[in-house]
């Protein structure tokens, strides 16, 4: 192509026999707008002709990859420029490689090549091999990509990659020689080359599958890991790779050698104090004195030094540290170095990625804005901000540096499907079987409002809602929802079953007072109604006609009620992570008021909190402490219907007893509703099989309630728990053991449930 660029330019001087431009034409040229083709030529009508810009325009139409030919055209100072464009390909086929259509379409984004792409026998050629580049990273060897082209009209293209997968290499063994001090479990949860494991095709399991592309990475990825261990002297070679091609198996040997662990003797920061004291920054290190080094800790302790610097406004510092070795008593001290540099602001907040979203809705999420002084901590808080509104699939914000004190921030979104329609199921010793589905919409038009349409059935319990809820009124901090639901709630007991039913709405407004914590009022109205159905063989026993003939006692009636409050709240949530989390707090605290009109008449303040820590600071294993208190009381302002009771039993309150498990109420006959509710559970969680999100734990729980006071009823249970992020959604078995149960408790050993989580 370069040859004949040359070529056309040599001929198009010799046709320069005018002085002077008298006209300008473009023929044939659809790619480039008459301002670009202007800019390119860099000459125009009444100039005179320019040899050189002449030769440089074709070389830079060239260039823009655009055109297979351009031709120049000179009749006495009127120039006609003739296009010849690449065609366009109408039409991408991959076969071979993969089925499901959604896995072709990504790959066409992987290799640039999809419909309404330039063709040239260039790109042709660069998506091939980033195909055999694929397939070469997936373990499969001597591939073949074959492509055929098919004309469709003058300017479109049809392409057909047709890929031949070669032979897929497995790794039956790897061998980590000079290891002694770490396992291989231990460098599985690294490498991305791993030994095949027993039953590999069960998820989680290491399936062998040689990853080529990735080999070169592995020594690398054990020394650190090595580095995070305290090891500072240790050495991994690159690894050799043995295949026998007959049988497609691979044996791998890594070369280790470890060196002895380091311990931390001393740790110093060098930081202007006017900026950041060094001395409120100590105690927040987690690297520690006299523990094992760990490179690890020492990267998180660097991010979080320069994070400290930042928020001053000191977004370029410079955080640069030091390891001073004692390799006769394998100690090392470490010396971080703080170059602030000046104090950034912002420039200009520019969004890109969003073809249905609007700006605004993304831009009241960014925590900085053009004036704004740069904060590390907003920065990185406007990132998770954006990915907990379920608007994107992939979030990026990026700094770019336009002067020593200015920036802008850039942020880059890949939108997510926002509507869903979803059908579920599960198993609870209580419920039974269940079946939940829902038709949703968080992100109508692109506004950020969300319209959901729920239902969830099961032998107990049936509840339906309809919601529409907005997260930032006009942009706001204020935001609103208003529900509609009905319920049908059953509960069984030895000589009696209630039935719930109950119809209403609801509607709340709320505000973010402080970041991470809102508050609001929520007003609800339902009409219940309270149905009871009597064992015959309790209503014809004697002792029951007896005690109802004297007065003595009473059996519950149906009831009809209006239940109308208004509920004022304060939540709180700085967890890192919805399902899983390993550091933060969440809490609840709200007081129900019953008596706006209606018929119940009571006040029902509770408070919740969930603390989560995890271990891996501390003992560099992945254990998580969880922690949950919750507290219920009612207060009788009036009327107090028997549905309006407290009830304690079931995962979210008392493990190893049945949901609704007490009050008991073991007599059958009419009782007080409870009104004061305490539960407590202590969790210790570990990682199973973390690839898939899955994890195992102990727990104990404890729990109390009563008519009068808290300790009336007092139960505790202990067990083990499986729990694992599906498809679905979160699932937990649980098996548990009650501890203190009496006769007549309505014990559980084992739950089976979607959707619950800590």
């Amino acid at each position: 192509m370069k040859n004949k660029v040359i070529l056309l330019s040599l001929t198009c001087a010799t046709l320069l026999s005018a002085t002077t431009i008298k006209s300008i034409e473009y023929k044939d040229v659809n790619k480039l707008s008459p301002q670009v083709l202007a800019e390119t030529i860099d000459m125009k009508v009444g100039d005179k002709l320019d040899e050189n810009k002449l030769n440089e325009a074709v070389v830079k139409f060239y260039k823009y990859g655009y055109f297979e030919d351009v031709e120049v055209l000179n009749n006495d100072g009127n120039l006609l420029f003739k296009f010849k464009e690449n065609p366009s390909v109408a039409s991408v086929d991959i076969k071979g490689y993969k089925t499901r259509s959604e896995d072709i379409d990504n790959i066409k984004n992987i290799i640039k090549f999809k419909k309404g792409s330039m063709y040239t026998e260039k790109r042709v050629k660069e998506a091939e091999n980033k195909l055999l580049s694929m397939l070469e990273s997936e373990g499969f060897i001597n591939s073949v990509v074959e492509t055929e082209v098919e004309t469709l009209g003058e300017n479109a293209k049809k392409v057909t990659f047709y890929v031949n997968k070669g032979d897929e290499i497995i790794i039956n063994k790897a061998q980590y020689h000079g290891a002694s001090n770490l396992e291989q479990s231990d460098f599985d949860e690294v490498t991305a080359n791993k030994e095949k494991e027993f039953a590999s095709w069960w998820f989680g399991q290491n399936t062998g599958e040689l990853k080529l592309d990735q080999l070169k990475y592995d020594a690398r990825r054990i020394n650190d890991l090595y580095f995070e261990k305290g090891y500072l002297d240790a050495d991994v070679k690159e690894p050799f790779l043995d295949v026998d091609f007959a049988s497609n198996q691979a044996k791998l040997d890594f070369f280790v050698k470890e060196g002895e662990q380091y311990t931390t003797t001393d740790i110093k920061i060098f930081l202007d104090p006017s900026i950041v004291n060094p001395d409120d920054i100590y105690p927040e290190l987690k690297l520690k004195v006299n523990k094992t080094f760990n490179i690890k800790k020492l990267r998180q302790d660097q991010e979080y030094i320069k994070t400290q610097v930042a928020n001053q406004g000191y977004a370029f510092a410079d955080v640069k540290f030091d390891l001073k070795k004692n390799e006769a008593e394998h100690k090392v001290d470490v010396v971080f170095s703080v170059v602030p540099g000046k104090k950034v602001y912002i420039n200009d907040v520019k969004i890109s990625g969003n073809t249905r979203t609007l700006d605004r809705v993304i831009r009241r999420d960014v925590y900085l804005a053009p004036g704004d002084l740069y904060n590390m901590t907003d920065f990185k808080d406007s990132t998770n901000k954006l990915k907990r509104s379920r608007f994107f699939e992939d979030v990026q914000i990026e700094e770019k540096r336009i002067s020593d004190d200015k920036m802008d921030i850039i942020v880059k979104v890949t939108e997510a499907p926002t509507g869903s329609l979803m059908l579920g199921g599960g198993y609870g010793s209580y419920d039974k079987f269940m079946v939940n589905g829902s038709i949703s919409d968080s992100n109508i038009f692109g506004s950020g409002l969300a319209l959901s349409l729920s239902a969830d059935l099961s032998k107990r319990t049936t509840r339906y809602e309809l919601s529409l809820k907005n997260p930032a009124i006009k942009d706001s901090d204020y935001n609103g929802e208003v529900e509609i639901h009905a319920t049908d709630n059953e509960i069984r007991r030895s000589k009696y079953d209630s039935d719930v039913k109950a119809k209403g709405f609801s509607i709340g407004a709320g505000k973010e007072i402080i970041r991470d914590t809102y508050a609001g009022l929520k007003y609800s109205l339902d009409s219940v109604k309270e149905t009871y159905d009597y064992d015959s063989n309790f209503l014809n026993n004697p002792d029951t006609i007896s005690k109802l003939a004297s007065g003595e006692k009473k059996l519950f009636k149906d009831q009809d009620y209006l239940n109308s409050s208004i509920t004022p709240y304060i939540n709180f949530d700085n967890t890192d992570d919805f399902y899983f989390p390993r550091e933060g707090w969440r809490s609840n605290i709200s007081a129900e008021y019953a008596g706006v009109g209606g018929d119940s008449k009571y006040v029902k303040p509770s408070a919740n909190f969930r603390y989560f820590y995890s271990l891996e600071d501390l003992t560099d294993l992945d254990w998580i402490l969880r922690f949950k208190t919750q507290a219920k009381v009612l207060i009788d302002n009036g009327q107090i219907n028997q549905g309006d009771s407290l009830y304690l039993g079931g995962p979210r309150t008392l493990r190893g007893y049945k949901s609704y498990a007490f009050p008991n109420n073991e007599s059958g006959f009419y009782q007080d509703p409870y009104t004061k509710m305490w539960a407590n559970q202590f969790e210790v969680s570990f990682p199973l099989v973390p690839s898939a999100k899955m994890r195992w734990g102990l727990f104990y729980d404890y729990g109390m309630i009563g008519e009068n006071s808290f300790s009336e009823i007092s139960r505790s249970g202990t067990g083990a728990l499986l729990e694992w992020v599906s498809p679905m959604g979160p699932l937990q078995l649980i098996f548990a053991r009650p501890i203190g149960d009496k006769p007549g408790d309505d014990t559980s050993s084992f739950e089976f449930s979607f959707g619950a989580s800590f």
